[in-house]
């Protein structure tokens, strides 16, 4: 039986977007090209518990460290090490940046921010320190599950980051954030999005809330919520139902299509035809070996 460290080539496409998935043995590249998922393979072993990137850096929360890596093209400049050639991809390097165990990574525009299991948040200096966040007014409480944005979910409600410090904004027992667009949280008891105050969208026990990063400010572009098997989506002003899947979703990601990927390591792509999706419903799917996955980052498009 292949091994993950064996690329599995599905598509030639030469215009293939890559994911990034984060699992409980390290993270997969992924190649997808609209809803054609393509080749994978482990890139770094590690016990992954989230992962996030921007247009030049993916940043990834293990049980040992906060480690990043450069998606700079290769070049006299590459950063890692690179020769410059077609294979460069496999052999991206990650790098450690000496903030300890973390459970969430995310980025406010360009900012590194992470989470230790302790609740310790950090932000990323320029210099490669990690500056702390202290939380204004009062300890923050309890564990923290999600950062996006200038957003940090955590069980005991959601903070914000603003002059340095979190400020508790509301809500408990808080599964995601999603900071693109307008701004949203997936709560034990509902999706909520915020406008004067915390307004709620819909009923019910919600895991995962996702926009597209390109939202434009007071706006959706796209955005889903994931509530047990069911997938919704925010189309014309309005959440509808969207999608079911066998297993449950823990996070998604939007290129071309929208992406998502499960606890037990399956990807999935939007199929353009649901008929001809595999196993999941209106889903094209591959399994990718994988297990306890955290979540899953493309970087933004041009």
């Amino acid at each position: 039986m292949s091994t993950l460290e064996e690329k599995r080539v599905y598509s030639n496409r030469q215009d293939a977007t890559e994911a990034y998935v984060a699992s409980a043995i390290g993270v997969v590249r992924v190649a997808v090209a609209d809803d054609i998922v393509g080749e994978f393979a482990l890139i770094e072993r590690c016990v992954a518990r989230d992962i996030a990137a921007t247009a030049s850096v993916v940043a990834v929360a293990t049980d040992e460290d906060v480690i990043v890596c450069s998606l700079e093209e290769p070049g006299e400049d590459d950063a890692n090490g690179g020769d410059g050639g077609a294979a460069q991809s496999d052999t991206k390097t990650f790098v450690e940046t000496d903030f300890g165990p973390a459970v969430a990574v995310g980025f406010d525009g360009d900012d590194l921010l992470a989470a230790g299991p302790d609740g310790r948040v950090g932000r990323r200096c320029d210099n490669g320190a990690w500056e702390a966040l202290e939380s204004a007014g009062a300890d923050l409480e309890g564990e923290v599950r999600a950062i996006d944005g200038d957003l940090v979910g955590t069980a005991g409600g959601v903070y914000r980051i603003h002059d340095g410090a979190l400020e508790h904004a509301g809500l408990a027992d808080v599964r995601d954030v999603s900071a693109s667009g307008i701004p949203q949280a997936a709560t034990a008891d509902g999706l909520y999005a915020l406008g004067n105050g915390w307004l709620e969208s819909l009923e019910g026990e919600f895991d995962v809330v996702t926009a597209d990063p390109a939202s434009d400010p007071g706006t959706l572009r796209r955005a889903h919520a994931v509530s047990g098997l069911e997938v919704y989506e925010h189309a014309d002003g309005e959440w509808v139902e969207y999608a079911r899947t066998s297993v449950p979703v823990v996070d998604l990601a939007y290129g071309e299509t929208v992406y998502a990927v499960t606890g037990r390591g399956t990807f999935l792509a939007a199929s353009v035809d649901a008929a001809e999706s595999e196993a999941i419903e209106g889903w094209r799917s591959r399994t990718l070996g994988v297990t306890d996955v955290g979540g899953v980052a493309i970087p933004p498009l041009e």
